[in-house]
C-alpha cells in the first residue's frame, strides 16, 4: 500500500497508477443511465457528434463538480504535464528566446547535442530541416515542436551568426536534455547557502543533495531554502527532502481518505540538514508538495518560515491512466502536516472560479499587504511539536515572520512594458549587440554583480519603444519609480545571459525583502 502511495502526485505532477474497479451493471445503475445517454446522443441526435469528445466532456462535467483539483488531461496534455517533472525531454539541448520572430540562443545546455556541434549563445536558428522558422509568423509551439524528436534522431539546423556572412548549417543528434527543478543554488553570504526549488520532479531530489555538496563543500553552515512560487510536484521528492532536515522517526507528512487508509511519511535520520539553522523562504504561490516540507520543518521547530501565507493544498491526486493515453487525477485523501493541520483552503464543489480568484481576493482583502487582515478560527489552532507554538490549519500555511508585498515597487506602468515583451525584447538585443565586450569586461560575476551599472542608452530606448507602443507613465512620479526596478531587472537578465539562473537570482535576492528579512535573521544583511 504504502508502496503505491509513494506514486500519488500533488500540484502539478502527474504518475500513472493502474487502477481496478468493479463495474455496476445493474440496469438502474447510473453508469447504464450514462452509457444509454451517450448511445443516444451518438446515434440519434440530429446533427453528426465526436464521440471521443462527447466522452471527455462527460468525464470534465462529472470532475467539474467535485473539488478543484480532480481533472482530466487528454494524452497530448498528459506528456506536456510530464516532461518538466520526469526531469528529461528529448531535443537538441538549448535555452532560446524569441527576438523579433527569431529564435535566438541564449544558452546551450553543458554537454548538450547543440553545444557539441558548435552552436553558442548568440545564434539564431533559423530553418529546421530546410524550413524557415525565422520571420515566418511560426508560433513557439510549432517551432518547438520541429526541434524536438526522438533520441538518436538527425536534425538540419540553419543558423545565423554575427559577424559571419554566411549561414552556417549544422547536424544535431538528439538526446534526452534533463529539465532541472533547482532554479539557483549559491553562496549568498559566508556562511549561508540558498537553494531555490522551482517544482519537486522525479530527479529534485538527486538535483538538490548535489547542490548541497557543493555549498557545504564552500563552507555552508545554514541554509535559506527557497520554496516561493514553487507550485509542488511529487510527493515522494517532497517527503525525501524533508527527511534531510529532521531527526530519526520525526513526522513529515500523512495521507488519509475516506477510501485510502492513513499512510505516514518518516525520517529515516541520516540527513545532511539535521544541525544548522534553516529558514524556509514561501509565497501565496508556495503549494501543494512544497507545502509539505514547509510544514514539516515548521511543525517538527527545525526551521523558520518567512514571507506571506501559502497556496493552501491538502488534497492528493492519484493518477489514473485511460487505455488511449488520457488520465484522469482524482482527489483520494487530505494530506496533513505532522501537527496534524490539513492546510486546503476552503472551496465549493463545483465552484471553480471563485477558487482560483483567491490569491487576486487575498490582495483585494488587503492580506498580501498587511498581516492583520488575515484572521484564523480558533478551530484551526494547533501546536508545533517541540516548543509547542500556535500554527494554523485550514488555509495554507501561515510563516513565522509574515513580509508585506510591496505593491509600489512593481507599477503598472512596468507591468505593461512586460507584458509587451519590451523589457525582454531591449535585453536580447542589448545582450546580442555586446556580448563579447560583456564577456571580456565582466570575466567573474562577483566584479559584474558589485560594478555593472545598466547603461540609461538601454533605459532610454525601453521608454523610447514604450511610448511607440502607447505605453507610457501617468505621471513623472510612476516614471521615477519604475526606472529602479526596471534597471534591476535588467541587471538580472543580463547577468542571466552571460551565466546562468543562480546569478539571476543573485542579483534580484539583494533587493527581495523576504530573502533579506531571512538574511537579518541569520545574523546577515
Amino acid at each position: 500500500m504504502k508502496k503505491i502511495l509513494l506514486s500519488v502526485v500533488l500540484g502539478l505532477g502527474v504518475q500513472g497508477v493502474s487502477a481496478q474497479f468493479r463495474v455496476n451493471n445493474r440496469e438502474d445503475s447510473p453508469l447504464r443511465k450514462l452509457q444509454f445517454a451517450e448511445v443516444a446522443i451518438n446515434n440519434l441526435y440530429v446533427d453528426s457528434v465526436d464521440e471521443a469528445k462527447l466522452v471527455e466532456d462527460a468525464i470534465r462535467g462529472m470532475l467539474d463538480k467535485l473539488d478543484p483539483h480532480s481533472s482530466y488531461s487528454t494524452p497530448k496534455e498528459v506528456k506536456a504535464l510530464n516532461e518538466p517533472l520526469n526531469g528529461n525531454f528529448e531535443g537538441i539541448g538549448v535555452q532560446f528566446n524569441m527576438m523579433d520572430d527569431t529564435l535566438m540562443v541564449i544558452q546551450p545546455v553543458t554537454n548538450g547535442p547543440s553545444e557539441k556541434v558548435g552552436i553558442i549563445a548568440g545564434d539564431r536558428i533559423v530553418s529546421v530541416n530546410d524550413t524557415a522558422i525565422a520571420g515566418v509568423k511560426m508560433s513557439k509551439e510549432e517551432i518547438m515542436k520541429r526541434l524536438r524528436g526522438p533520441k538518436g534522431t538527425k536534425v538540419r539546423l540553419g543558423v545565423v551568426r554575427t559577424g559571419i556572412k554566411d549561414k552556417l548549417l549544422f547536424t544535431v543528434v538528439r538526446d534526452k536534455i534533463p529539465v532541472h527543478s533547482i532554479d539557483a543554488a549559491y553562496m549568498i553570504r559566508p556562511g549561508i547557502g540558498y537553494i531555490r526549488i522551482g517544482n519537486f520532479g522525479a530527479q529534485t531530489y538527486d538535483e538538490f543533495m548535489e547542490s548541497l555538496d557543493t555549498l557545504q563543500k564552500q563552507g555552508m553552515e545554514s541554509l535559506i531554502l527557497d520554496l516561493q512560487e514553487n507550485g509542488g510536484g511529487y510527493l515522494k521528492a517532497a517527503v525525501d527532502i524533508a527527511d534531510e532536515f529532521l531527526e530519526r522517526g520525526d513526522l513529515i507528512v500523512y495521507t488519509e481518505g475516506r477510501m485510502t487508509r492513513r499512510a505516514e511519511y518518516r525520517a529515516h535520520g541520516n540527513g545532511k540538514l539535521a544541525k544548522g539553522k534553516v529558514i524556509v523562504l514561501v509565497d501565496s504561490y508556495t503549494a501543494s508538495a512544497a507545502e509539505i516540507v514547509t510544514g514539516a520543518i515548521q511543525d517538527q521547530d527545525r526551521g523558520t518560515v518567512v514571507g506571506r501565507r501559502t497556496f493552501g493544498k491538502g488534497l492528493v491526486q492519484r493518477p489514473i491512466d485511460l487505455p488511449d493515453g488520457s488520465m484522469i487525477r482524482l482527489t483520494v485523501a487530505h494530506y496533513y502536516t505532522p501537527s496534524g493541520r490539513c492546510i486546503q483552503k476552503p472551496y465549493k464543489k463545483g465552484d471553480n472560479k471563485d477558487y482560483a480568484m483567491d490569491v487576486l481576493n487575498r490582495l483585494k482583502s488587503g492580506e498580501l499587504t498587511n498581516a492583520d487582515s488575515i484572521h484564523f478560527a480558533d478551530s484551526l489552532k494547533f501546536e508545533t511539536l517541540r516548543q509547542h507554538r500556535t500554527v494554523y490549519g485550514g488555509g495554507g500555511i501561515m510563516p513565522d515572520y509574515y513580509i508585506p508585498l510591496d505593491t509600489t515597487i512593481y507599477t503598472r506602468f512596468h507591468r505593461e512594458l512586460a507584458a509587451k515583451s519590451i523589457v525582454i525584447q531591449a535585453n536580447l538585443h542589448y545582450v546580442d549587440k555586446h556580448r563579447k565586450e560583456l564577456k571580456k569586461r565582466w570575466q567573474t560575476f562577483d566584479d559584474f554583480k558589485q560594478n555593472f551599472v545598466v547603461p540609461q542608452s538601454l533605459i532610454d530606448e525601453i521608454l523610447a519603444e514604450g511610448k511607440k507602443q502607447k505605453v507610457e507613465p501617468r505621471d513623472e512620479a510612476e516614471r521615477q519609480k519604475t526606472l529602479p526596478y526596471l534597471s534591476l531587472q535588467l541587471k538580472a537578465l543580463i547577468a542571466r545571459d552571460l551565466w546562468d539562473m543562480s546569478e539571476y537570482f543573485s542579483v534580484f535576492n539583494e533587493h527581495n525583502e523576504i530573502v533579506r528579512k531571512a538574511l537579518e535573521l541569520l545574523g546577515q544583511n
